[in-house]
């Protein structure tokens, strides 16, 4: 008798755990071929409420770990997608990437993760300062991570730009509520299997599949997202602008109609880590 093969059922990786949405709605999604390839969760409002719920509990751990080993938690990611690029080779090529195109991407991604692992416990240096003052005190800025960040992911190299919103966020302490993209979600479900075998606690990445027409409005209103960063064209950044004005929270959104080289330089900074901090001085009396 000839066997049947098992297919996979793909969960969001949301609090460190694999979830379907709660509603138990999906969405299928094609492999290249044009035939079907499995059902994608559907996630709602309630979902990303969950995870933002997730990753509140998350944050005040992952900001209080030395800013080595955090470093080293990213470092471990890069490791784990190393050891996994025929996988995620594999994720990329169900939404139609070439081989050559899918494995230049994988690398890119795992480069991205090692760039900010290296910069983890050096950005403090670079973007913190003592500050002269005309005053006998001793006056210096630190910074800090800003807590809960939402993350929207363009359908463009829908691995390495998801990972390269999320990895600035997560360097400096933050914890992340990402929107996979829409067209091509696979890569993130498979992401998400890696993220769950790495040291990354629990809930420091969430990561969500579904329509960014029933999210975006969420994304854009909820109180505990400190910010929105991302891809987003022009009917989603107004909503997102209005909403975060209401909300109180920071804003760094690309525009969609605009072609993003996330392979270039330009799409890795130190200052992709200064977009998700604070910064807190501190005065300090000297002196008689």
């Amino acid at each position: 008798m000839t066997r049947l093969p098992v297919t996979k059922t793909p969960k969001v990786y949301v609090g460190g755990a694999f979830i379907r949405s709660e509603s138990g709605r999906t969405f299928p999604i094609q492999d290249a071929a044009g035939e079907f390839f499995a059902n994608i969760p559907q996630c709602t409002r309630k979902d990303l409420r969950n995870a933002v719920e997730a990753a509140a509990k998350a944050g005040p751990g992952w900001a209080k770990r030395t800013a080595y080993n955090r470093g080293q938690i990213i470092y471990r990611l890069g490791e784990m997608i190393e050891a996994r690029q025929a996988d995620m080779i594999d994720a990329l090529r169900v939404g139609g990437a070439t081989k050559v195109g899918a494995a230049k991407e994988v690398a890119a991604t795992i480069d991205r993760l090692i760039y900010y692992a290296g910069w983890a416990d050096k950005y403090e240096q670079v973007l913190g300062n003592v500050n002269p003052v005309a005053s006998p005190h001793f006056n210096f800025t630190v910074t800090e991570p800003m807590g809960i960040i939402g993350l929207l992911a363009p359908d463009e190299a829908p691995l390495l730009a998801l990972v390269s919103l999320f990895a600035p966020a997560i360097t400096s302490g933050n914890t992340v509520v990402a929107l996979a993209s829409s067209t091509q979600p696979y890569p993130a479900i498979v992401l998400g299997e890696m993220l769950a075998t790495s040291d990354l606690p629990g809930g420091v990445v969430n990561l969500l599949t579904g329509f960014r027409k029933e999210i975006v409005p969420t994304f854009a209103t909820h109180t505990h997202l400190r910010a929105v960063a991302g891809v987003a064209n022009a009917d989603e950044r107004k909503t997102l602008k209005l909403g975060a004005a209401d909300s109180v929270k920071r804003v760094k959104l690309q525009k969609a109609e605009e072609k993003i080289d996330w392979f270039s330089a330009k799409a890795e900074s130190l200052y992709e880590i200064r977009d998700f901090v604070e910064f807190k001085t501190t005065w300090h009396p000297i002196g008689a």
